[in-house]
């Protein structure tokens, strides 16, 4: 009887270790296969990104289109991923690539298809180029280097969404002492006082000033409030030897120098 068990048993255990074979036999195959499915597909997005970064390498500033710099950098964040479809509904959604690279980090994180990971990836884009404007602007002085300076000021706020008051601070050869961020909010007494203006680049040891915001709507033109505030810290810094070089006023659609206007 006992026999006879050992029998089964042996039996039951041939069974058993043939299909451990065949599962095993089909599974190999199943791996095998896929790395070549898979690389097949991965053939395809590598060399439509192999095409894409020699077009970046090999062209100029508008070798690519700016649906395609986002597809490119989403590509670096999530290499397995086909992220042309993403770039295309971030164009989309933000209106343009500054839209995209300056938009919230957390709607960029929330959006379909992104994270964190594929978030920051174009937050340290805008975050490099404000970096490079900022230290364009800053090397020489300020009236020497105009362009820069609106560069640097358009990249660093035409796309806020809320209304930003700065103060940059001048020495006697007007190099940039302090470039500072006053408020958030309108240009208006609520907000930033005249005499606390002036007081403040006194005690910097200041020059001259330059009054510098935002206006969220896009368009830079100066409001009457806003010629009639500059224009009373104008009057301030007279008093007291503080020179207001300009006021501008930065948009999505441009930017306006009060000076260059005769509004101071």
């Amino acid at each position: 009887m006992a026999h006879a068990c050992t029998r089964h048993g042996l039996r039951q255990s041939g069974r058993t270790a043939g299909e451990r074979g065949a599962r095993a036999l089909a599974e190999r195959n199943l791996f095998e296969e896929a790395p070549a499915r898979f690389t097949s597909a991965g053939t395809d997005a590598s060399g439509h990104r192999a095409r894409l970064r020699k077009r970046l390498l090999d062209g100029g500033a508008e070798a690519l289109a700016d649906y395609e710099v986002i597809e490119y950098l989403l590509a670096l964040a999530i290499p397995r991923r086909d992220t042309k479809p993403i770039a295309r509904t971030l164009i989309a959604r933000f209106g343009s690539l500054a839209g995209v690279l300056n938009a919230d980090p957390a709607a960029l994180a929330h959006h379909p298809g992104m994270g964190e990971t594929s978030a920051a990836a174009l937050r340290i884009v805008a975050l490099a180029a404000r970096r490079m404007a900022r230290s364009e602007a800053t090397t020489r002085p300020v009236l020497a280097s105009w362009q820069a300076l609106i560069d640097y000021l358009t990249i660093d706020m035409a796309h806020l969404t809320v209304e930003r008051v700065r103060v940059l601070h001048l020495d006697l050869k007007n190099r940039l002492i302090r470039d500072e961020h006053v408020t958030d909010g309108s240009l208006d007494e609520a907000a930033i006082h005249p005499r606390e203006v002036i007081r403040r680049a006194l005690d910097l040891g200041a020059a001259a000033i330059i009054l510098v915001h935002n206006h969220p709507s896009g368009s830079p033109e100066p409001s009457r409030a806003d010629i009639q505030m500059t224009n009373r810290i104008a009057e301030a810094g007279r008093l007291l030897g503080i020179v207001v070089h300009d006021h501008v006023i930065v948009g999505r659609e441009g930017h306006v120098s009060l000076k260059a206007r005769g509004l101071i």
